[in-house]
């Protein structure tokens, strides 16, 4: 039978890196978790008058709420997270530009002689009851309802070799990958680097464009459910994930087609090892069938995500049908 943990966090709790920090909870393989996640800002902007700069101090930003120790796991396996629910946890959010920090501005890695953007703030209205995300320009009457599509930005590992990184860095072990396609119907699967895995999320978008080219999407606190598995003794050597209809890897590098040939290389390889298809003709099908989404280009690493549609695969399923199996667990929640 599956038991349902609840979990919300006091604002001491909320963790700023993946690995380095003690479980705060003990979960089973079969279990669900219900968990309050914080948005980036860890809730201080919450205005026009309140910017990041000036509420928010660093490196404390991007909070996520854990880590989780999963009962069993071990290097060598395989974590499989399924996303039943995400739901914001308050009827607005915000977005910002922020100095230094974006696809279209001077950051420290990309040096210019030239000034920051302005810092300004955008409050989005936000209706369950529609579905949307509201609009409003800072500067003119110019208004517009967007689709809501709540999703995590960061999730993941901890990483191996007593290693601790920032939420804000995407890499191997999940983290802040800032792709839409992690959604609620998702099955997300992270390779375990250290005993019980230790995992961890956060950063709600009630929306977000792909590449998240501004740095920031529409942050928003979430209630989020999900269901944990677990695949022993199964590799998994980056971030994947799995819709009803795609199978996506992930890759997350600078530069932008490092990130890209990893999430690539790592979809044609899965493929061949589904289908029995040797490395060429996987790597022509998934050429002529395969999309590539962009995650993030504006994070200390950027994150490409490439999928293919699972009708093309002949029957092919993924990781035994966990994905399959937590859907239905998820259902009967």
């Amino acid at each position: 039978m599956t038991e349902l943990h609840v979990y919300e966090p006091n604002a001491d709790d909320l963790a700023y890196t993946f690995g380095g920090r003690p479980a705060v909870r003990t979960v089973r393989p079969g279990d669900a978790l219900r968990v309050y996640t914080e948005d980036c800002f860890g809730g201080k902007v919450t205005g026009f008058g309140t910017l990041p700069t000036q509420v928010c101090q660093f490196p404390f930003l991007n909070p996520v709420t854990g880590p989780f120790h999963v009962e069993g796991a071990e290097p060598g396996d395989t974590l499989a997270l399924h996303f039943a629910r995400i739901e914001p946890a308050r009827d607005w959010a915000v977005s910002s530009t922020f100095p230094h920090f974006g696809a279209l501005t001077s950051t420290s890695h990309t040096a210019t002689l030239q000034p920051p953007l302005e810092e300004r703030v955008w409050v989005y209205e936000l209706s369950r009851e529609n579905g949307t995300v509201r609009y409003r320009a800072r500067n003119s009457d110019f208004v517009v309802d967007l689709p809501m599509e709540p999703m995590h930005g960061t999730v993941g590992v901890a990483p191996g070799a007593f290693e601790a990184r920032m939420t804000i860095t995407p890499d191997a072990h999940g983290g802040n990958m800032d792709t839409p396609e992690l959604r609620a119907g998702v099955t997300v699967y992270f390779g375990v680097n250290v005993a019980g895995a230790l995992f961890a999320l956060g950063d709600g978008h009630a929306r977000q464009g792909h590449g998240e080219v501004s740095g920031v999407a529409v942050e928003a606190a979430m209630h989020t459910t999900l269901v944990v598995e677990l695949l022993k003794g199964v590799p998994t050597p980056w971030p994947r994930l799995e819709s009803d209809e795609f199978l996506m890897s992930t890759g997350s590098a600078r530069p932008l087609e490092d990130a890209y040939r990893i999430s690539q290389h790592d979809l044609v390889t899965w493929v061949a090892g589904l289908t029995g298809l040797d490395e060429l003709d996987a790597y022509q099908l998934v050429s002529q069938a395969g999309e590539a989404p962009v995650g993030n280009v504006c994070d200390t690493n950027y994150t490409m995500v490439a999928k293919v549609a699972k009708r093309y695969l002949r029957g092919a399923e993924a990781y035994e049908g966990v994905h399959r199996r937590l859907r239905e667990m998820a259902a009967a929640l």
